[in-house]
């Protein structure tokens, strides 16, 4: 049975700030704690596609794979699917951003199915993926908010 996440935080600081530092694929590595680097390919209106690299996992492997990343702003949402599967048979994202009294929820969803060859089944992926996500989205919020404090003394 395929894979399903559901992952959401809600970030102290405006839409478009929010927006603005999750969608800029070139400083990913300097967002997220696991990518290494990032190479857009090609860009063509509203739609990305790139190259993701991760640092080192604990075996040293370096997995790296290419996804093409849809943004819609004026819905406040993002689509993207990986193009080089690697050891999934696919994986499709979600990103949807809300506003709230407390700033700006930002979820995750991701739907995905495993190869049978792949190091991890779908119910691991499942698991590696809530946690991994977790550990993101509260980096993510941590660094968004401290730039929206600098601005706001700024």
């Amino acid at each position: 049975m395929p894979g399903h996440t559901d992952n959401e935080i809600t970030i102290a600081a405006p839409m478009d700030l929010v927006w603005d530092m999750t969608n800029d694929i070139e400083r990913w590595p300097d967002l997220f704690s696991e990518y290494a680097s990032v190479e857009v390919l090609r860009r063509e209106g509203d739609t990305t596609t790139f190259r993701l690299t991760m640092h080192p996992d604990e075996n040293g492997k370096v997995w790296s794979w290419v996804s093409e990343r849809e943004t819609a702003r004026d819905v406040h949402t993002v689509w993207a699917r990986r193009v080089e599967t690697g050891p999934f048979a696919f994986m499709n994202i979600r990103w949807e951003y809300e506003e709230t009294p407390k700033g700006t929820r930002m979820r995750w969803t991701q739907d995905f199915e495993m190869r049978p060859d792949a190091p991890v089944d779908d119910a691991g992926m499942t698991d590696l993926i809530n946690r991994n996500s977790k550990v993101q989205m509260e980096l993510i919020r941590d660094k968004i908010e401290q730039r929206a404090r600098a601005t706001v003394e700024a």
